[in-house]
Order: structure tokens, then sequence, then C-alpha cells
């Protein structure tokens, strides 16, 4: 059985991948820990040098010096002494081929792919014999974790702290709002923006033509002009809650909904009863349509 599973290099900074072990084990656990790797990676910043994220069967290790992070997921029998020692190994082996100025001046992932059949030998190692061949590194590294043991950092943390970094923490609920995806828009839907854009387009025409008569006549019919544009603003709104995510969209349509039958209901004199049905109905359709469209599900990004 394999004790060290995957080996993983990144620059501190920004968390960019350097190299990685060629993954040859494809069960469940690990495909999460390789998602947690990400995690860790782009917050390692805020960690100390080393530390630990324990999961059920298989525990993250990482190693921190001169800018570059050096990751490895193990089974939970590996001791921690053996792990770090073979982060160790893997920190001596990558400075020694690649100095500090290749690692600040990588613009794109993966630039030292070439590492990856170093990493393979050590694991190779590792996993064959139990250990390091020279003990004398198992004994400083043992040492060195006495006066100075891993951090055990709690993956609910990292994520948080990632999610700080990376400015997606403590929003709003309207700037939350604004990063949603809406599913996408139905045939119905169509159908119901294109009515609704033409009540707001007769109540346009209908308040514009009311104003000249009005401004000529007398200033009586001052408030039908008022009904008249502030239903084509709720027929205008009801659009917008129908293309865009909005918070409290179940309140704001409803108080549409009750605006736009109000101002027609006020309009009686002006609109006949089958004209007054058809904006109600469309208004109502809009309504349906607005609160039925559910929030598009996102899939996890799972690779490493």
């Amino acid at each position: 059985m394999s004790l060290i599973l995957f080996a993983f290099v990144v620059r501190v900074r920004d968390g960019l991948p350097l190299s990685a072990s060629t993954d040859f084990e494809h069960n469940r656990e690990l495909q999460e820990r390789k998602h947690q790797l990400r995690t860790i990676s782009k917050s390692l910043a805020h960690f100390p040098d080393w530390g630990t994220v324990k999961g059920q069967q298989l525990h993250i290790h990482f190693t921190s010096s001169e800018g570059v992070s050096y990751l490895s997921v193990c089974h939970r029998s590996l001791p921690v002494a053996k792990a770090f020692c073979f982060l160790e190994d893997l920190r001596w082996e990558f400075t020694a081929r690649f100095d500090s100025t290749v690692v600040a001046l990588a613009a794109r992932p993966y630039p030292f792919l070439e590492f990856d059949s170093t990493i393979q030998k050590l694991k190779q190692q590792y996993n064959q014999s139990g250990g390091p061949a020279l003990e004398v590194t198992l004994a400083e590294v043992q040492e060195d974790l006495k006066i100075r043991p891993p951090q055990v950092i709690n993956l609910d943390e990292v994520e948080l702290t990632n999610g700080i970094t990376n400015g997606h923490a403590e929003q709003s609920p309207a700037a939350a709002g604004k990063n949603q995806r809406l599913e996408p828009v139905t045939p119905p839907g169509i159908l119901s923006l294109v009515l609704n854009i033409m009540c707001a387009s007769l109540n346009v025409i209908r308040g514009v033509h009311l104003i000249e008569n009005t401004f000529q006549d007398d200033y009586e019919g001052i408030w039908n002009v008022g009904a008249f544009f502030l239903a084509f603003i709720c027929c205008v709104f009801q659009c917008h809650l129908y293309l865009f995510h909005s918070s409290q969209k179940k309140l704001k349509s409803f108080s549409l909904l009750i605006i736009i039958v109000l101002c027609n209901l006020y309009l009686l004199g002006l609109r006949n009863a089958w004209q007054l049905v058809f904006h109600v109905v469309v208004a109502s359709l809009s309504t349906f349509l607005i609160l039925t469209r559910k929030l598009q599900h996102r899939t996890d990004d799972c690779g490493v």
C-alpha cells in the first residue's frame, strides 16, 4: 500500500502550481484532498512554515521555505516525522535544480513539469522502504517536530481565509446577488418579456398623449398621467427582475404586481375591461415566471 499518494509544489505568494506528481490512484478521498490542496495553496501566506490538515484516511502535510511550499497527501498510518522528512527531501531536490529567481519569474501553471520524475523517484523510495535512506535526516526532522510541532489546520478556517484573500467573504446580499447566475430564459419567459414591453409601451404612449390634453385643457388629469407612467415603470422593473437575480425577489415582484393592478383599476375609465384584464394577466404571468426562475447550480472545480 502506498503511504505517500500525491505531492504538490506551489509558489507561496500566489499559490501558482509549479510541479506535481503523476496521479495513479483514483479513490474518492484522494480527489477530495487534491481539491483541498488548491484551497490551501492559495492561503499559504497566512499559515506557519509547516502544518497538517487531517482527513479520514488521508492527511495533508505541507512545509514552506524561501517562497515555495511543498505539500503531500499521505496515508494516516505514515508517521508525521517521515511525512515531513519526505517534504524536506523534496525541498532539497527542488532547490538544487531551480533557483529562487526562476521560481519568482514563473508566469504560467506547472512550468517545472519535468520535476515530476524526481518526485516519483522520491515517492517510490519512501513507499518501498517506508522511510528515507539517511536516518540522520529523519532524526533531525523528529527533533524539529518536538521543538516546533506542525500546526493542525482546520479546513473550515482554510476556506474562510481563502475567501477573504480573494475578496469573496462577508459579501453583502446585494454584492452576492450580482455574482449569481439564473437558469436560462425559457420560451414562456421570452413571451412574458415581449408582452411586458408591449404593456410598458402602451402605458408610456397613453401617458404622453394624455399629458398633451392635460396641459391644453386643465390639470385634473395629472393623476391619470401619473398612473400611466407608474405602470410603465413597474413593467420595466418586472423585466429587470426576470432577467437578473435580486435580493427579496418575492417581496419586490408582488409589490410590482399590486401597483400595476391598482394603476389599471384607477384607469378603468380610460381603459375598457378587456384592456384592463390584458394588463393584469401579463403582469401576473411575469410575476409567476419571476418567482419560478431559480438560481443555476454550479459544479465545483475539483482538479489540481
